[in-house]
């Protein structure tokens, strides 16, 4: 690996501070449940956390952030309020789909995102959703990273990406440093320890396999204006980052990450994927410039 792409890793880790992650995800919650039953209650409270998928530690503790409306002791505020379905519901509040309780963890995460890796970490069923939308929101940087980087003439500003553009000389640094974020991010959501000691191995996998995608991408595209090799090399670095967040998910999720063979058809599923991202982006940047 060149000097000068390690310098950059090595500045950017600096920066990449796993303390906020792990705040992020330890955010203190309280969520109201308004139920027309006990027995109602009992399965509200059994889908959040549910025996089979949480330890024993881990739901006490989470079980501590559920209050029943009735209660003699109350949060003065809420994070968030669940009402069974058919009881009244306010507009702040959401319903409890007692037969699909999914839509309700869908439209929780839609319109409050802020709170995902918090509910991830406590409460099970807003895990994989959650791990999800990270690994697809990385791994469209990555791509958009790479592709603007092939685009000296593009205004950083139309595209939002964590980093400042200028930070980077490379877009294998860039995507490195954003794999790192990934780790961070599903290991917090996944109620996991974060940060470099607790994820060594994790991190030294992402940085020595860095130059894999690098290496055919360059092969496929230089620095040029709208060429047709700009799709395939955003592409590589979307299913680049798409396996190493599948892979950590499997990790974290039963002990072990993605065999070889699964790797390569999760490659190759996350590269057509990538591909259709890219030419949306490419579209966009397009209509742009002919504005």
């Amino acid at each position: 690996m060149p000097m000068r792409v390690l310098k950059e890793i090595r500045t950017a880790v600096k920066n990449l501070n796993p303390d906020e992650v792990r705040a992020t995800a330890e955010r203190p919650l309280d969520i109201g449940l308004v139920a027309s039953t006990d027995a109602s209650y009992a399965a509200m409270e059994e889908y959040l956390l549910p025996p089979d998928k949480m330890s024993h530690l881990r739901s006490i503790g989470s079980l501590r952030l559920l209050h029943r409306a009735g209660n003699s002791e109350l949060p003065d505020r809420f994070d968030l309020v669940l009402y069974e379905q058919g009881l009244p519901c306010p507009q702040n509040a959401f319903t409890f789909y007692m037969e699909n309780p999914m839509s309700t963890v869908r439209e929780i995460l839609a319109e409050r995102s802020e709170l995902s890796l918090p509910l991830a970490r406590a409460f099970h069923p807003f895990r994989a959703p959650v791990i999800d939308n990270i690994i697809h929101s990385v791994s469209r940087d990555s791509a958009l990273f790479a592709v603007v980087t092939a685009l000296p003439d593009v205004i950083p500003s139309i595209i939002e990406l964590p980093w400042s553009i200028g930070e980077f000389a490379s877009d294998t640094a860039f995507i490195t440093i954003n794999q790192i974020r990934m780790a961070f991010l599903i290991a917090a959501a996944s109620d996991k320890e974060v940060g470099y000691s607790a994820q060594k191995a994790e991190i030294a996998s992402i940085i020595t396999s860095a130059f894999g995608w690098r290496a055919v991408a360059r092969e496929l595209v230089g620095k040029i204006p709208f060429g047709g090799g700009l799709i395939p090399k955003g592409a590589i670095a979307f299913a680049g980052t798409h396996v190493v967040g599948l892979g950590l998910e499997r990790f974290h999720r039963v002990g072990y990450g993605l065999t070889r063979a699964e790797r390569r058809e999760s490659y190759q599923a996350a590269f057509e994927r990538g591909k259709g991202i890219v030419e949306l982006v490419l579209r966009g940047i397009r209509g742009r410039s002919a504005a």
